[in-house]
């Protein structure tokens, strides 16, 4: 018999409970065996995608087609057992929604998952599943993974097919999966990318200091053991400075194209349904409601330069590290000012991968006060698969 959502003990909140979404796996593929959930902006063909927003879900009709990467997944022989809750509309990084509840974090009790792909990463860290997938337009496969403490990529922009999934701000929207081994989320992305993933090592490696200097200090100090075993790995490496000036302007265009984006996809629907949304992202719709042209013009000037400046670094096989996330998880529930605090500092981080279209990997290999942080990897656009195996060699290394 068909085993459905509804069977599965989510003492996580992290499955929607609105949603028997199944599929079986097909037998004898490479995912045999597998489970894994979707972040409930993946298509599902006869159910209706949810975005995280009741009135999203009550205005739109069911699916009439599976996307691309589910699809993909299931024909390879993993089975999905249901969708998960994700910030509304994708427009959170946090991972509390203010209809369905805040998926629990596993690694850190009584703090957020992070979002937008909350649910996806709830799932995975709490061995629900044995991956998800979820998506990254500002940081929302990236900034769960250091919360929770799981392997997470941000792919080259363009490099999964969009097909059949609620879109954001599409210049900026990426798939990505999650897992909590470095074996297994090699096997999901050969599938995904639909290339091997073969041993290939960085040619050298560049600590950006700016981007540590954003972290607390005991997350700098927690993820520089880690740094010293992937230099010595690597063989050599060196420090620099991403930004010319401050690495917080990188992200204020950001800010400035994806709200643009994430405005025009949503603005009929808005106008048309006045849908009820929690203040935070009411807020943040307003804000990109406000951006002029002559705004989106200089930012897109400044995303070129960046652009620029980002392809010279990662020439010739060079990796860039660089903390996740700030912080560990934050708690529950905290303040909207403190939150307005730190959002800026994470979207400093996030936003050096969303605005190049390069791919960015989370390493889960610090703990702060038993907190899980996590270590990114930027390389050029492409070398997604080189990311993958170098995290799977480091992984064996540090085994041994």
């Amino acid at each position: 018999m068909m085993r459905s959502q509804l069977t599965i003990d989510d003492r996580l909140n992290a499955f929607c409970k609105d949603t028997d979404a199944y599929l079986e796996g097909v037998a004898g593929g490479p995912l045999s065996g597998l489970t894994f959930a979707a972040k409930d902006i993946f298509d599902v063909v006869g159910y209706v995608t949810g975005g995280g927003n009741p009135d999203w879900k009550a205005t739109h009709e069911a699916a009439t087609r599976t996307a691309w990467v589910v699809s993909v997944l299931v024909a390879a022989g993993a089975t999905m057992v249901g969708k998960t809750i994700t910030d509304e509309i994708t427009r959170g990084i946090f991972g509390e929604n203010a209809h369905y509840g805040t998926p629990l974090n596993p690694r850190a009790p009584g703090r957020v998952p992070g979002g937008s792909s909350s649910g996806s990463a709830s799932a995975v860290a709490g061995e629900l599943v044995d991956f998800a997938l979820g998506s990254d337009t500002g940081g929302s496969v990236r900034v769960p993974s250091s919360f929770c403490g799981l392997y997470g990529l941000r792919p080259t922009h363009g490099r999964i097919p969009l097909d059949g999934i609620l879109l954001q701000a599409p210049s900026y929207d990426t798939i990505g999966w999650f897992a909590r081994d470095a074996d297994l989320f090699a096997r999901v992305g050969s599938v995904l990318l639909q290339r091997e993933i073969r041993a290939v090592r960085p040619r050298s490696l560049v600590i950006a200091e700016d981007a540590f200097g954003v972290a607390d200090q005991a997350v700098q100090d927690a993820l520089r053991p880690a740094v010293d075993r992937i230099a010595s790995l690597i063989g050599h490496c060196t420090t620099a400075r991403l930004a010319p000036a401050r690495l917080s302007d990188w992200s204020s265009q950001q800010q400035i194209l994806q709200g643009r984006e994430a405005w025009e996809t949503a603005r009929d629907w808005i106008d048309r349904v006045n849908p009820r949304f929690s203040f935070e992202v009411a807020e943040r719709y307003r804000f990109a409601s406000a951006i002029s042209d002559a705004e989106v013009e200089a930012a897109r000037v400044s995303r070129q330069a960046i652009i620029k400046r980002m392809t010279v670094v990662l020439a010739d096989g060079v990796v860039v590290c660089l903390p996740t996330t700030p912080t560990p998880a934050p708690l529950q529930g905290e303040r909207l000012s403190t939150r307005d605090v730190l959002r800026p500092r994470m979207s400093t981080l996030t936003c050096i991968a969303g605005t190049t279209g390069i791919p960015q990997i989370n390493l889960p290999l610090a703990e702060v006060h038993g907190l899980p942080v996590g270590l990114s990897l930027l390389a050029a656009r492409d070398s997604d698969e080189m990311l993958i195996a170098f995290a799977r060699e480091l992984v064996d290394t540090l085994k041994r």
